[in-house]
């Protein structure tokens, strides 16, 4: 059992370092919510962010993943490190210049302020610049570091955030002579927002710097092209996966939905993010552990048993979300106008447990170097995305979009089980994950679509109960296995 208890030690400070940066994140929801002036605020920096993500998976074009391949691979991990970090420099380099040099281009194109074109490049390419720094850090397992610098990006995004939209316009007015003032604008509270945002990416690639002064430069042209040709199908998949998670914002607007509409669809979506923290920090613990265990006779079974825990632990949190959103919605979405789209959690939520189960069923093709299926299961999936977008957006706005995420996610976690079953079988014990499964979605339907137990809080604290009571009884010889292992 000790090597549970290493991939839950490392799931655990991955999993602060993601988590709670991410938990802190959420008072941004409320903050912008108070102090944006309507929804159709909340919209265009929705939009914007949607943007980003796009141009951050073009900016690590599989690199990421390609460096944790090569470092366990390569005897000379040096090598790796400065291979990719010289690659990304001049990479990242390059599209800061053009795009630059083009952003008045692309702020015509996109419709909104040229300063919030600047902002957003600028964050981009820093956010590129810390890519390797922060994967060196997980491959020397260093994991209070990195955990230590992410949570203090995000304490700083929201401290700044807090202070320029709360309190910067009354130190203005208070001291209309004072430096404050000359910093102040009003109306520019989606500047401000960027701002924070810029601000922190910039220190984050300062913290980092010394990764870049440190390595010896020399540019192995060799080994980047192996990493190349493994990571471009990374880059192909992180394409699909930003069109699956992101792409829905972009397209509600290219499609004309009111900015104010995408903006409630937002701000009800970040509810759903509970399944969100989860599986990012499950991934970023599981994902080493995959590649460094891949050689164990028994790495089938493990594999097999911690897909099981993961569906146990992601069921009951996607029950408890959907059981409680009316409490939830309260403090993370405080304006009672954007509620008009809370029937879109349930949908995002076991979308995105759907997505953690399909992320355990696709280390098959990772560990026997077959990524490019991997692109393929994302590009399915990016295609239903696209596809009921376009049938469903006309007729059911945002909601058309919930629909299409579950349905992507829940096509590329079926077939990524069934090419894996022939490539590399794993043992899943599909009786209980079915099992585990369909009980929670059963008593979601419950407490969130009928509405006497919707409004009556005690048969959802039942439901909740027989569920852990199914759980215990089906896990009772495991759990006591374990306790006498201790």
């Amino acid at each position: 059992m000790s090597l549970y208890k290493n991939l839950f030690k490392q799931t655990l400070i991955y999993g602060m370092a993601t988590v709670l940066p991410r938990i802190i994140s959420f008072l941004l929801n409320p903050l912008y919510i108070y102090y944006l002036k309507d929804k159709s605020q909340m919209g265009i920096v929705s939009v914007i962010f949607s943007y980003l993500v796009f141009f951050n998976v073009f900016l690590s074009y599989g690199m990421e993943t390609a460096f944790f391949r090569f470092f366990n691979k390569e005897e000379d991990k040096s090598k790796v490190i400065s291979t990719s970090t010289i690659s990304l420099f001049w990479s990242t380099l390059g599209f800061l210049v053009l795009a630059l040099l083009f952003r008045n281009t692309l702020a015509h194109k996109s419709g909104f302020a040229v300063e919030f074109i600047t902002y957003a490049i600028w964050i981009t390419a820093f956010d590129a610049l810390a890519i390797i720094p922060f994967s060196k850090l997980r491959a020397e397992r260093k994991p209070m570091k990195y955990a230590a610098i992410k949570i203090g990006n995000v304490s700083l995004q929201i401290v700044l955030s807090i202070f320029f939209l709360a309190f910067l316009p009354n130190l203005a007015k208070n001291n209309p002579d004072g430096f404050l003032n000359t910093i102040y604008f009003p109306d520019f509270q989606i500047g401000y927002i960027f701002i924070a945002n810029l601000a922190a990416s910039l220190a984050t690639f300062l913290v980092l710097l010394p990764n870049y002064t440190s390595i010896s430069w020399k540019f192995d042209y060799a080994l980047w092209k192996q990493m190349m040709r493994y990571g471009y199908p990374v880059l192909l998949a992180g394409i699909a996966f930003a069109i699956n998670e992101h792409f829905d914002k972009i397209l509600l607007d290219w499609f004309h939905v009111p900015l104010a509409d995408i903006g409630a669809y937002s701000a009800c979506y970040k509810i759903g993010m509970f399944m969100v923290l989860f599986r990012t920090a499950y991934s970023l613990g599981i994902e080493p552990f995959f590649f460094s265990h891949a050689g164990n006779e028994n790495a089938p079974q493990t594999y097999a048993t911690i897909t099981k825990y993961f569906v146990i632990f992601g069921s009951f949190i996607s029950l408890f979300v959907v059981a409680f959103i009316d409490l939830l919605k309260q403090p993370l979405v405080p304006n009672e106008a954007y509620w008009v789209a809370i029937k879109v959690v349930p949908l995002i939520v076991f979308a995105n447990f759907f997505l953690g189960i399909y992320t355990n069923l696709s280390v098959w093709y990772k560990l026997i170097d077959k990524t490019l299926i991997g692109a393929y299961i994302s590009f399915v999936g990016a295609f239903v995305t696209l596809a009921l977008n376009y049938l469903l957006i006309p007729k059911y706005s945002y909601y058309g979009s919930a629909i299409a995420t579950i349905a992507a996610y829940g096509s590329m976690m079926i077939i990524s089980y069934h090419l894996g079953k022939k490539k590399y079988p794993i043992p899943y014990d599909f009786n209980r994950i079915f099992s585990y499964l369909g009980l929670s979605v059963g008593f979601s339907v419950l407490a969130f679509y009928v509405d006497y137990i919707r409004d009556n809080y005690p048969i959802k604290v039942l439901l909740l109960l027989v569920f852990l009571s199914f759980i215990y009884k089906s896990e009772k010889e495991t759990l006591m296995r374990i306790l006498r292992r201790k």
